[in-house]
C-alpha cells in the first residue's frame, strides 16, 4: 500500500514577513520540511506530494524538491484560483489563497491512495509520522474516516504573539465530537492561555487542551467531499470576500456533523514547534540543533 505525505505550501507567511517554507533554520541549512520528510520516509511514508504556487515552482523545486525526489516519488499541485472548483472567480483585488481545505483539494488529480496532511512550516516529531503511517493502514478501503494527530496547547503557543490552533474535544473512545478554529490564542500578563479573539479580557483555555496542528489522515473520500463543501463556501454571500478561507478545522468539524466522518485522534509523545514570527526562528534553530546533538538526526540530512 503506498502511503503518501501532503506538505502545504503554498501560504504567503504574511506573519513571518517572506517565504518561511524555504527558509533555512537548520544546524546545517536544513529547511524545516526536509525533518518532517525525514521521519516521514523512516516512518513507511513512499511518496511526497508538495501544494505550493507556480511562481514559487523553480525556487522551490531547487532547494528541496530537487533533492527530495532522489530518495522517494514526488509531485507537486498549485493552489491558485484557477483550481477553484466550478469555475468560481474570486474578487479583482483578492491575493490571499482560500485556505487549508482549499490547499488540500488542489493536489486531487496526484493522490488516489490515504494521505497524511501537514504544514510545511511545522516540526511534528518522528512518533507522530509514526502513528499516523498506522492510522493510514487501518483507513485503507474505508471513505468516511480520518484522524489527526493532536498536541497540548500549551506547547503550541508563541511568545512573539497570538496564533490560531484547531482547538479539540474528544470522546471517551478517543474520537473527535468537535474541533472550532480559535484565533487570537496568547499567554496573558497573569500566565493563563487565553483567547482574545471575541472578547478584550480574553477567554482562559486549558494548558492541556488538545489542539490540532494541521496534521490529518484522509482517504481519497475527502476530495470529492471537499470541493463539494468549497464550491458552497465561495457562493455564500457571508464574510469577507477578500480574506475570508476555508480552513480544515471547519471543514472537519462540518463533515463529522453532517455526515458522520469519523476521525481518530491519535495520541503521540512528540514535541511540536514552528515557525510563525520570524522571531520564533531562534528558537527553533536551537531546538533543531539540540536534536541533532543528541543523535536524533544525522550531522546533514
Amino acid at each position: 500500500m503506498k502511503t503518501t505525505l501532503l506538505i502545504m505550501a503554498a501560504g504567503l507567511g504574511s506573519r513571518y514577513g517572506g517565504n518561511k517554507q524555504i527558509d533555512q533554520i537548520g544546524p546545517n541549512g536544513e529547511i524545516l520540511m526536509e525533518y518532517s520528510i525525514y521521519d516521514a520516509l523512516a516512518a513507511g511514508f513512499d511518496k511526497v506530494v508538495f501544494v505550493i504556487r507556480r511562481s514559487m515552482d523553480e525556487v522551490f523545486r531547487r532547494m528541496i524538491g530537487d533533492k527530495i525526489v532522489q530518495k522517494t516519488e514526488v509531485h507537486y499541485a498549485y493552489q491558485e484560483y484557477d483550481s477553484l472548483p466550478g469555475g468560481f472567480t474570486p474578487p479583482a483585488d483578492r491575493t490571499k489563497p482560500y485556505g487549508t481545505a482549499h490547499a488540500v483539494l488542489a493536489a486531487k488529480d496526484v493522490i488516489h491512495e490515504p494521505f497524511a496532511v501537514i504544514n510545511a512550516d511545522d516540526y511534528y516529531g518522528r512518533d507522530a509520522f509514526v502513528a499516523m503511517a498506522g492510522s493510514l493502514r487501518r483507513m485503507q478501503g474505508k471513505r468516511e474516516a480520518a484522524s489527526m494527530v493532536a498536541y497540548y496547547l500549551q506547547n503550541t503557543i508563541s511568545e512573539n504573539g497570538a496564533v490560531t490552533r484547531g482547538v479539540c474535544e474528544t470522546d471517551d473512545g478517543g474520537s473527535l465530537i468537535r474541533i472550532t478554529e480559535t484565533y487570537k490564542i496568547q499567554r496573558a500578563k497573569d500566565g493563563t492561555i487565553r483567547d482574545f479573539a471575541s472578547e478584550s479580557e480574553g477567554v482562559v483555555l486549558p494548558d492541556n487542551a488538545l489542539v490540532s496542528m494541521n496534521f490529518w489522515g484522509f482517504t481519497p473520500w475527502y476530495f470529492e467531499t471537499a470541493e463539494v463543501h468549497l464550491a458552497a463556501f465561495l457562493r455564500d454571500p457571508a464574510g469577507d470576500p477578500l480574506k475570508k478561507e476555508y480552513v480544515l478545522p471547519t471543514l472537519v468539524d462540518q463533515l463529522m456533523h453532517e455526515v458522520g466522518l469519523k476521525v481518530e485522534v491519535l495520541s503521540t509523545d512528540a514535541v511540536w514547534f514552528g515557525v510563525t514570527y520570524r522571531e520564533d526562528k531562534d528558537y527553533v534553530r536551537a531546538e533543531l540543533q539540540k536534536l541533532h546533538d543528541a543523535g536524533q538526526y544525522p550531522p546533514a540530512l
